[in-house]
């Protein structure tokens, strides 16, 4: 709103510069593509990511399967036994040896985070793994995927407003860099005489 006042200013002001004229309208021209080219990305990037995140989301329900695991006994946790892409950190609450049937049929024994506060011999969780047996990450879900969309697509936004302030700004400082030299340049000529009686009659 600056830039449209700013050019209705200096429309018919008699110590309107060139190059006043000159900044509102590249002020007005960043304004109009704030408003209409950073919208234009983010929706087109935020579209982008939200097709492939669901692609990613479809792929990863068709190979990682719930199974269901049998504690054979608690195991010692250490923070160092973590691991990010087995389950979120938040979500553990101890580390069993368990057995489990993977979707092939075949069984398995072995160390796995567990969700359960207090495990004993015998109880059953819900783990995720390969069609293989392998314990995998949790996958990803629709709603989750969307929402990193959304997020994508709304800082591809607002990047472009700030590329395109960036530009205004360059081509401001520009200008005014060329408006200082011509200045200099006057008072060059004009310095030796400026201030003397009858300088120039």
């Amino acid at each position: 709103m600056r830039a449209i006042r700013g050019l209705w200013r200096w429309r018919h002001n008699p110590l309107r510069r060139t190059t006043d004229l000159a900044e509102a309208w590249v002020a007005l021209a960043a304004l109009v593509l704030i408003l209409s080219v950073a919208p234009l990305v983010g929706v087109l990037l935020g579209g982008a990511a939200q097709e492939a995140l669901q692609r990613s989301v479809h792929a990863q329900h068709e190979s990682r399967h719930q199974v269901t695991a049998t504690v054979v006994r608690e195991l010692n946790r250490s923070p160092l036994d973590v691991d990010p892409e087995t389950a979120a950190a938040g979500n553990l609450r101890s580390r069993v040896l368990a057995d489990w049937t993977a979707p092939d049929g075949s069984d398995h024994h072995g160390p796995v985070p567990a969700s359960l506060d207090d495990p004993r011999p015998g109880d059953r969780f819900a783990i995720w793994t390969d069609a293989h047996g392998r314990t995998v990450a949790r996958p990803l879900d629709s709603t989750t995927a969307t929402t990193h969309a959304v997020i994508a697509g709304f800082g591809a936004a607002l990047v472009s407003a700030g590329l395109i302030e960036t530009g205004r700004r360059l081509i401001v400082w520009r200008m005014i860099r060329r408006r200082y030299a011509r200045w200099d340049q006057e008072w060059d000529r004009a310095g030796p005489d400026w201030g003397r009686t009858g300088a120039g009659s």
